[in-house]
């Protein structure tokens, strides 16, 4: 049995989790509403303040399917309750990310700035020059849209410059060396 979805998920206060006919999986919380739909062949109950995933057989797809399905709506639990956030850093002399307004302003070496306009339950934030955070509910398209930032100026294993997870370890490659 798959040890992660045999994990049951536990649904906080606040929290309402509504599956339909079509293991279509709502979930509505504090910061927003999230929906996604489960492979027909998985069977999610809810029995009180928790809820678990089962599969029919041991087929090698539903053994796959069945720590999948728990870990979506694991997901989607977590991320109306807290939410998800990715951070990245802007390293390079005169690299410099702003806000105006909503959008993302990246000043990063190309003759222009690059703006970038948030998707729908996304949130970008640049507490300092250097640093951008995006924010939501989902973790999917948080993750998206941070790959999406940093795919703008990836950074460069030379100088290190670019824009990089916070997180993200740069491998430094040696420049060249003089003729002797």
């Amino acid at each position: 049995m798959s040890r992660i979805g045999r994990l049951p998920v536990a649904i906080p206060a606040g929290v309402t989790v509504k599956v339909d006919e079509n293991n279509l999986v709502t979930v509505k919380g504090p910061k927003g509403e999230l929906s996604q739909q489960i492979h027909p062949d998985m069977k999610i109950e809810i029995e009180g303040a928790t809820l678990s995933v089962n599969r029919p057989s041991d087929d090698k797809m539903h053994r796959s399917l069945h720590g999948l399905s728990r870990t979506l709506i694991n997901n989607m639990v977590i991320g109306v309750t807290a939410g998800y956030q990715k951070a990245l850093d802007v390293v390079g002399v005169g690299y410099r990310a702003q806000m105006q307004g909503k959008n993302l302003v990246l000043t990063i070496g190309y003759s222009h700035p690059v703006e970038m306009v948030p998707v729908n339950g996304i949130a970008f934030e640049c507490p300092t020059p250097n640093k951008i955070i995006v924010k939501g509910i989902d973790k999917q398209l948080v993750g998206e849209i941070a790959a999406n930032v940093r795919s703008v100026r990836e950074p460069e294993p030379y100088h290190g410059k670019g824009i990089k997870y916070e997180t993200e370890v740069i491998r430094r490659k040696e420049g060249k060396t003089g003729k002797k």
